[in-house]
């Protein structure tokens, strides 16, 4: 994701001011910041329709969840396996300001649209997801043709040693980000975790959304069997999703700490402003 020139013909040190990004890549984000967020809102509100998870090929109602989201008395609660949490106010059960209550797994903030309309969800989320798809192919086809993957996020063999991957962990824990020239290239979580995401997360996220597609499963049978079933496929959706937004979640917690402004501007203009090395 990085492309590094320095803006004058010199070796880049702390202070100076580089080109980071490609115009490419920025659209990209950019593109994916709107797309996600959309299929994310829309997907709650599709959860909504029936807040229950299972593995295997059927779920209904009367068939035992391994997740839920319901109430019960009035009460929100959320159940993982054994484990239930009262979520009253926030999962299950949800008070208006005019005193109405609603029985949404998902709370209509957090859901597109605001209000429960399962078809209109679903053509959001079929949209956003095709174009999700194709961005992401194109994506990755590209980062393989400009040397993208080999060059940035392929781990070198020095940095995938036990005694690199920890002391890389502990300078995470201490939040001692890099400085000067180290600043440009992504160290091993990083790349660990951008290729994990984007070439494992998101990959079986869209695979398990086309096998809860009847007319996909026609044409893909293979599909059910390499997730073991639709309501499996649908399981491991929610996972991924899940894990795809605390992804995002610690992305921003580490832009709020390595400088928010620095990070976002070179995400928009390129430009990234190495920090200064400590004397």
């Amino acid at each position: 994701m990085t492309a590094v020139q320095p803006l004058e013909n010199s070796v880049p040190q702390g202070g100076d001011l580089v080109y980071r990004h490609r115009l490419s890549t920025r659209i990209w984000h950019w593109i994916n910041v709107v797309v996600l967020f959309t299929l994310l809102m829309s997907g709650l509100m599709i959860f909504n329709a029936h807040p229950r998870l299972y593995w295997g090929e059927y779920g209904a109602n009367t068939d035992p969840a391994w997740f839920e989201i319901g109430s019960r008395d009035g009460e929100g609660y959320t159940r993982i396996g054994t484990i239930e949490m009262n979520t009253a106010g926030i999962l299950g059960s949800q008070t208006a300001g005019d005193g109405r209550t609603s029985n949404l797994a998902f709370p209509g903030w957090a859901t597109l649209p605001t209000g429960y309309n399962l078809g209109l969800a679903r053509r959001w989320h079929l949209t956003f997801a095709w174009a999700f798809s194709l961005s992401l192919i194109l994506y990755m086809v590209w980062s393989f043709v400009n040397g993208h993957f080999r060059r940035d996020l392929l781990p070198k063999t020095t940095e995938i040693t036990p005694q690199h991957i920890w002391s890389d962990i502990k300078s995470h824990a201490r939040l001692r980000f890099p400085r000067g020239a180290a600043a440009l290239n992504y160290n091993i979580l990083q790349k660990t975790s951008y290729i994990g995401v984007i070439f494992v997360l998101i990959p079986a996220m869209i695979l398990t959304g086309l096998t809860m597609s009847p007319s996909m499963d026609a044409t893909w049978p293979w599909l059910l069997d390499l997730f073991g079933g639709r309501q499996s496929a649908r399981s491991i959706h929610f996972i991924t999703a899940t894990l795809l937004v605390l992804f995002i979640l610690v992305h921003l917690i580490m832009v709020l700490l390595a400088g928010p402004f620095n990070e976002v501007r070179s995400m928009i203009t390129g430009r990234f402003r190495l920090p200064r090395e400590k004397r």
